[in-house]
C-alpha cells in the first residue's frame, strides 16, 4: 500500500480480488493474515469476504474462543477467535482486526476473527519446509517460508471447519 492509498481504498481492492478469485481469477493465489502472533496463507478461493470488525453478540455457555454471533446482510454467522482457538490472547477489537467469513463456501455460516490482513501472495514467493504434523492441528498446513525470512502456516479452511474441536462451541 502506498503512501497515496486510502484504507478504504486499499479494503476496497483487496474486497474486488476476493470476489474476483471466488469466480475463478488468480488461480492459486493466497490471502494472508495475523492471527495471535501467527502468520497464516490461505487459498485466496477458501477466503470468501473480508469485512472490518461488527459488533458481536454474545453467546452464554461457549467456548472462550468462542466469539459470538454477527448478522450479515440478513445471515447469522458463527464467530470464531482464532488467536483464542490456538492458545493465544484474544484478538484486540480495533481498527486492524477483520473478520473472514470463510464457511459459506464450505456449506457453514462461520467466520475467523484475525488480528490483521497483511495482504495477498503468490504461492511462488514462499517456500515450503518440511513439519511435522500437528494432531491436535490438523488445519496448519504446510510450513512456508519467505524471500525475507518470515515463516507462514497454510491454514487448510476444509480441514479446520470439519473439526469436531472447531464445531463443539458448547462448554
Amino acid at each position: 500500500m502506498n503512501s497515496k492509498t486510502t484504507l478504504k481504498e486499499f479494503q476496497q481492492g483487496l474486497n474486488d480480488k476476493l470476489t474476483k478469485a471466488g469466480r475463478g481469477a488468480s488461480p492459486g493465489a493466497l490471502l494472508c493474515v495475523e492471527s495471535g502472533g501467527e502468520r497464516w496463507v490461505l487459498d485466496l478461493s477458501d477466503a470468501g469476504e473480508v469485512v472490518p470488525l461488527p459488533t458481536l453478540a454474545d453467546v452464554p455457555l461457549t467456548q472462550p474462543w468462542y466469539a459470538g454471533l454477527v448478522n450479515m446482510r440478513g445471515n447469522l454467522f458463527s464467530v470464531v477467535d482464532l488467536a483464542v482457538f490456538h492458545g493465544f490472547t484474544p484478538t484486540p477489537h480495533n481498527g486492524q482486526a477483520r473478520l473472514l467469513l470463510v464457511g459459506p463456501r464450505h456449506g457453514i455460516n462461520s467466520a475467523l476473527l484475525v488480528n490483521r490482513i497483511l495482504g495477498l501472495r503468490a504461492p511462488e514467493g514462499l517456500k515450503a519446509e518440511p513439519v511435522i504434523a500437528d494432531p491436535k492441528r490438523p488445519w496448519a498446513g504446510e510450513k512456508l517460508r519467505d524471500a525475507q525470512g518470515e515463516v507462514w502456516r497454510r491454514l487448510v479452511v476444509p480441514t479446520l471447519l470439519a473439526s469436531p474441536r472447531f464445531l463443539d462451541i458448547a462448554l
